[in-house]
């Protein structure tokens, strides 16, 4: 790989990185629009705006140089750590517990 192609890699990593950028942000705004308009039976429309959000920061923190692998173990510590410190939506919901039951099955 000559110098020229290196350059155009990075030159092309960082537009990925630019776009990636702007569609999480437009995925949270998306988001945001359902939630001000308050549609009825907007499940669908729900599930694919975070299903979005997720998708992208996947895909951004890979342009980035991090693993999926590695941030799934951070989403695993971080949702650990927020129970131990007995986060209000555990509290009031038991929403960590959950997705650290889930995280664990999916893991195998």
């Amino acid at each position: 790989m000559s110098f020229n192609d290196k350059n155009i890699d990075v030159t092309k990593n960082i537009k990925v990185i630019e776009w990636l950028k702007s569609e999480l942000l437009m995925a949270v705004a998306s988001l945001y629009d359902l939630l001000v308009r308050g549609i009825q039976n907007s499940h669908d429309a729900m599930l694919d705006a975070v299903s979005n959000i997720i998708l992208v920061a996947y895909l951004l923190g890979k342009r980035l140089g991090v693993s999926y692998e590695s941030i799934d173990t951070k989403v695993e510590e971080k949702a650990k750590l927020a129970l131990l410190e007995e986060h209000k939506i555990e509290q009031w919901y038991g929403d960590l517990g959950s997705l650290l039951e889930y995280l664990k099955r999916k893991r195998g």
